[in-house]
């Protein structure tokens, strides 16, 4: 069994980047042509601007440009639209190094529920554009979450710091302990093991 993860960045609540709009920026900058991206990903050109034009709107700026005209004439990516490509690749490759990491998880044997608050220390914070991934020693465990670096920076994570790793379904969110007080024990009848 392996696990799969999906990326996508919001603004506001709108999608500004998924796998398929990386893909279509993507294929915009080696073609240099939105015609010529449409027809390599089999959609329609039309299609292809409702796309661009709502990830523009999430954006407030343009994350292509068309010129026209002239022998430099074609579509290519803003430096926004490079950037935010760039982004996504680089959390798409960190989540999927995260969840291929086999000390992520290693030594966690009971099964999570999203009331599972389990005290630990921060190891490493690698910050990797729109995200981090933080290490988290939870005695006799390690593991890994990724989250905004926006999170770590309002919360002021590095290393050394005592921490929540909050545990959900879906992900692993992170809560800092602030001033001396260690963190609490969790009843062992909140957590459910299993063999």
């Amino acid at each position: 069994m392996k696990a799969r993860t999906k990326v996508w960045f919001t603004e506001d609540g709108k999608t500004v980047m998924g796998a398929g709009r990386a893909t279509l920026l993507k294929t915009i900058e080696e073609e240099h042509s939105l015609r010529k991206a449409c027809k390599k990903l089999g959609i329609s050109y039309k299609q292809a601007w409702i796309v661009l034009k709502k990830m523009n709107e999430a954006l407030g700026e343009p994350a292509v440009l068309t010129v026209r005209g002239g022998k430099n004439q074609g579509t290519f990516l803003t430096d926004l639209g490079r950037k935010l490509l760039a982004e996504y690749e680089a959390s798409k490759q960190l989540i999927s190094e995260t969840i291929g990491d086999e000390t992520a998880w290693e030594n966690v044997s009971f099964k999570l529920s999203a009331r599972n608050q389990l005290p630990g220390k921060v190891l490493e914070v690698k910050k990797n554009g729109l995200v981090s991934k933080i290490t988290i020693e939870m005695e006799p465990s390690v593991i890994t979450s990724v989250v905004t670096e926006e999170a770590v920076e309002k919360l002021d994570i590095k290393p050394g710091d005592r921490v929540y790793a909050v545990i959900k379904s879906t992900e692993v969110m992170v809560a800092k302990i602030v001033g001396e007080k260690e963190p609490t024990k969790i009843d062992s009848k909140e957590t459910d093991r299993s063999d």
